[in-house]
């Protein structure tokens, strides 16, 4: 018989019939949270083209701010509805990820930031996604739990740049704007990195055996 066996007829009948987001809600796909998470990640080019395209800075900006309210939306109606996932658990950070990255190179190609704050941002990526790499080939899994400092680091970061781009005008209210948002970078960095020395000596303890890793993650 395809698909089971001779003593249960099939796997639904071994499970008892329960659909597989049942069985294992944190599994599930179709959520509103993870409609959300999507429209946030579909966004990301849309507001690389305002960036580089026709320079409209203030949709830019607007588009950051609706996907900020989006990340936090996502996040309440997540708890609310009981629709915490493992997949909105990666789509979450990755969007996050996607959209620091893109404001970057937007701001950088634009003379608006230093190519080197790219360079600094984008190597602790790297280290991070090697750490993770090993973590994967070592103990079985490539996730590490978010930790507060990382959580603020992105915050930080993703008031910066919109603030970097309205600072990129003449003007008080402009300049007043490229002052708050370097001071939002210089914070955002440190902590950025602050929290991938905390990963990496997480992803040690957990190599080492010395930390257990969540069953559930």
């Amino acid at each position: 018989m395809v698909g089971g066996d001779a003593s249960t007829g099939d796997g639904s009948a071994r499970s008892g019939g329960a659909p597989a987001s049942r069985r294992d809600p944190r599994g599930r796909v179709l959520t509103i949270p993870n409609a959300l998470s999507v429209a946030r990640l579909l966004g990301v080019p849309v507001f690389l083209w305002l960036v580089l395209g026709p320079k409209a800075d203030a949709w830019a900006v607007a588009l950051l701010i609706a996907s900020a309210a989006s990340d936090w939306l996502d996040g309440k109606i997540a708890r609310a509805l009981n629709q915490q996932s493992r997949l909105g658990e990666a789509l979450d950070p990755a969007a996050d990820r996607l959209y620091i990255a893109a404001t970057l190179v937007g701001l950088a190609v634009r003379g608006i930031i230093p190519w080197w704050l790219v360079a600094l941002l984008a190597a602790r990526e790297v280290i991070v996604a090697a750490a993770l790499g090993v973590l994967r080939l070592r103990v079985g899994f490539g996730t590490l739990q978010v930790s507060f400092a990382g959580k603020t680091a992105t915050l930080c970061l993703l008031y910066a740049f919109p603030l970097l781009l309205l600072g990129a005008y003449a003007g008080t209210w402009a300049e007043i704007a490229r002052v708050i948002g370097w001071a939002f970078a210089i914070w955002g960095t440190a902590l950025y990195w602050w929290a991938a020395i905390l990963y990496l000596i997480q992803a040690r303890a957990l190599v080492t055996g010395r930390l257990v890793p969540d069953p559930n993650p």
